[in-house]
């Protein structure tokens, strides 16, 4: 049986004055991470107005070529040269859905995660078809399943669902952040 993919999560808030050198840096870190063997995507989710944390996301076919990307040297000296760019580093792993949803201790239930994913594919989907319909309306079914697929998932994966899991964190984690405030109040009692 294989491994499933594992991502790995950082959220980096931008030094003060150092916007654009950040960016560079991420940049450079996304493009150093595509040549490693079993390497299958990034992305970075900039703040909404106001905030200064950047969400970035890793992902590998496997923890052993994630390890062997974050141990190596190339990874070392790329996080080197990006001292003084960020403070309060956090880095959090995932694997499967839980990569979207919140860690493996305390994932969203199901049904919130199943609403999620349909309101970011639902819009993505719609517009595809918008623009792309007419175009692919000549191929056979199978042909243009086929061709939307490989543009979605993509999309999805990396860009829309973290987004939509982001955007609704709140409302995805709310039963569990009750049960904590409740745990914790009939702890201080």
């Amino acid at each position: 049986m294989s491994a499933e993919p594992v991502t790995l999560m950082v959220a980096r808030r931008v030094a003060r004055g150092r916007y654009h050198d950040f960016r560079a840096w991420l940049r450079e870190g996304e493009s150093l991470a595509t040549d490693f063997p079993g390497y299958l995507g990034s992305g970075v989710l900039a703040p909404p107005p106001g905030d200064d944390e950047f969400q970035i996301v890793f992902r590998f076919a496997d923890p052993q070529t994630l390890a062997s990307w974050e141990h190596s040297a190339s990874r070392r000296a790329w996080l080197a040269r990006g001292c003084g760019l960020f403070v309060q580093p956090l880095e959090q792993r995932a694997v499967g859905l839980d990569a979207w949803f919140g860690s493996a201790q305390r994932p969203a239930p199901r049904w919130k995660q199943s609403v999620a994913i349909w309101l970011a594919f639902f819009p993505v989907s719609l517009a595809f078809n918008l623009l792309c319909g007419d175009a692919l309306a000549d191929l056979p079914l199978v042909a243009r399943v086929l061709l939307s697929t490989l543009a979605l998932t993509p999309l999805m994966t990396y860009l829309f669902i973290p987004l939509a899991s982001r955007l609704l964190a709140p409302w995805l984690h709310a039963s569990q952040q009750r049960l904590l405030r409740r745990a914790s109040s009939m702890a201080e009692h």
